[in-house]
């Protein structure tokens, strides 16, 4: 099991105190303060390196995904690509194992919190969308954007195994993984062929903005005078005259 190396920078100082404070309290009881202290610096020194323990909390999530980025190698180019993403969520449980505690806790303020919930939302994306890049798949366009968000409702619900499972070969987390990536296998492929499906028609209606647009500002205005008024801008005209 890896764990994260330690560092004796202030930044990292905070970052692990939240965690440690984390795993003991809940994060609702954990002040600015209490982590100053648990880091032995002042406020004046959490302040100058974070403006909350959401933004430290942010930090540590970077913290695990340069951990897990760092031990990305080519070794699985060839396979395919819901085996390289598998290794690239395991890797990342790995590093998160020091933390498990932690993490359940600020897990379970999140459904109490549903605005919080948002926001740590905005952070799982920005992490996988990095998960994916390491697995060398792509995030963007319509699939992409699908296949992120829902590849973070599907760690949410790994983590819910994970949190429980006590074995040291983690069995039920890898069937749970393996279950969550095959379930999202298929549903990015049906969105893929509905895009497919789907092109002619964002082709179409491109042509027609295209149209639209070159008829020029003065045209859409007689257009619109003609369906919608009783007058055209030409009788407008005439009656002012």
């Amino acid at each position: 099991m890896s764990e994260t190396p330690k560092s004796t920078s202030k930044r990292d100082l905070i970052v692990d105190a939240l965690m440690e404070l984390a795993a003991e309290r809940r994060w609702e009881d954990i002040s600015i303060h209490d982590v100053s202290v648990r880091a032995n610096i002042s406020l004046a020194d959490f302040r100058d390196h974070f403006p909350s323990k959401g933004a430290v909390l942010a930090a540590f999530s970077r913290r695990i995904d340069r951990v897990v980025l760092d031990g990305t190698t080519n070794d699985l180019a060839s396979e395919p690509a819901k085996d390289r993403l598998f290794d690239v969520l395991m890797r990342r449980l790995e590093a998160m194992a020091p933390y498990r505690e932690a993490l359940r806790g600020i897990v379970e303020w999140s459904r109490r919190d549903p605005v919080s919930a948002t926001a740590l939302n905005s952070m799982a994306l920005n992490s996988m969308r990095f998960m994916l890049e390491s697995a060398d798949m792509t995030s963007e366009g319509t699939a992409g954007h699908i296949k992120l968000q829902g590849l973070v409702l599907a760690w949410t619900r790994i983590l819910d195994v994970w949190f429980d499972d006590e074995d040291p070969a983690m069995a039920r987390t890898m069937a749970a993984l393996d279950r969550e990536l095959a379930r999202g296998e298929k549903l990015v492929a049906r969105v893929e062929d509905m895009s497919r499906m789907a092109a002619p028609l964002r082709t179409l209606a491109r042509s027609f903005l295209t149209m639209a647009r070159s008829r020029g500002p003065r045209a859409r205005r007689d257009h619109f005078d003609e369906e919608t008024g009783p007058e055209s801008s030409e009788e407008r005209r005439t009656h002012t005259l």
